[in-house]
């Protein structure tokens, strides 16, 4: 069955494969300090202009939200996040299970303000109670958004603006920067390091097999690399992420694979209005989200793997469709299909 639930469906790119084979025998040390790691992370580093910068690479996007948020937060402190935000809705509980709060806030179109969150932080202050309440310690961003929506240059700069008014730091979700990165190159990694304190670039859903690498722009906080092993999260065979991301940072193939994969969302996106098929949200990137009256829906899960986002109406449901780097233009056309096969 075609699918488009999701884009970490499909293994690794073959060119990252190739690397993983081609490293394969070579004796490296463990826990990050081989060759391959250290390579990439001076590509990183190169990229995002951050020569001081600390970098991390763990396994998984969740694995790192959680590391991020549980070892930078003091046990009083919880993590500010749009009502919507990833680790609020889509984590099971892993931010809290570190021992801190997400403090939920509302948003618009998947994103938070500066407006937001200063109201926020001015209100808690001023508040003579705060001391027996959870105090906002970090602000956390996902850029895209759930909803595939992107903050722009400026938005970003001012949240960051906020947080070091504050003097509080400012995290950003990458799980799916490069998708972010192809749809807007006016914030590229070059930008989101001088407007965050740590930030991550995904490869599980950006061409990877798995992995993700963590990114302190002027440096990591005392000991981190000794937390990053306390909390589970360092690989003994650091190599594995390494030679991914070192293949993924040569020749720029991270931001081609994934502009190939946002120029089809795009063609999705077309190919949904001109059938007729409204839209949830208008999103830039290779998440899209249509809503379907659920008889279509029942039909084309039949034939098609799409998924269920949120209910609408009683009649009515959005779904997300999913693009990725592996995504095939043949696939899309066969998508095309079937919606026309279910509007007759």
């Amino acid at each position: 069955m075609l699918s488009f639930e999701n884009d970490y469906a499909e293994g690794a790119h073959p060119q990252v494969l190739q690397a993983l084979v081609d490293t394969n025998l070579s004796q490296q040390p463990g826990y990050g300090a081989d060759d391959f790691s250290q390579s990439a992370a001076a590509k990183i580093r190169e990229v995002c202009r951050t020569p001081d910068a600390d970098i991390f690479f763990l396994a998984g996007g969740t694995q790192t939200n959680a590391f991020v948020i549980g070892s930078l937060l003091r046990p009083w402190e919880g993590v500010l996040s749009a009502e919507t935000g990833h680790v609020n809705v889509h984590e099971a509980g892993a931010v809290e299970y570190t021992g801190h709060k997400v403090l939920a806030l509302p948003q618009a179109d998947g994103k938070l303000s500066a407006e937001t969150v200063r109201s926020y932080l001015a209100a808690f202050w001023a508040d003579p109670n705060h001391s027996h309440m959870v105090f906002p310690g970090m602000v956390y961003l996902s850029h895209p958004t759930e909803y595939g929506t992107l903050y722009t240059k400026g938005e970003l700069q001012a949240i960051h603006g906020v947080c070091q008014e504050y003097h509080i730091p400012l995290f950003l979700d990458g799980a799916r920067l490069g998708y972010g990165i192809a749809a807007d190159p006016t914030l590229g990694f070059a930008e989101i390091a001088a407007s965050t304190d740590v930030f991550y670039i995904g490869g599980t859903k950006c061409g990877a097999l798995c992995g993700e690498a963590l990114v302190f722009p002027q440096g990591a906080p005392d000991h981190i690399d000794t937390l990053v092993k306390q909390r589970g999260a360092l690989l003994a065979k650091g190599r594995l992420c390494g030679v991914q991301f070192d293949a993924l940072f040569t020749d720029d193939l991270y931001t081609r694979i994934c502009g190939g994969a946002v120029q089809l969302a795009m063609e999705v996106q077309r190919g949904l209005l001109d059938r007729g098929y409204p839209l949830l949200i208008q999103s830039p990137t290779n998440q899209q989200f249509v809503v379907l009256d659920n008889d279509t829906l029942a039909a084309l899960s039949q034939e098609i793997r799409v998924c269920i986002w949120e209910p609408v109406d009683e009649t009515h449901t959005a779904v997300r469709i999913a693009v990725s780097w592996a995504t095939r233009r043949e696939a899309v056309q066969q998508l095309f299909q079937v919606l026309d096969k279910l509007r007759h």
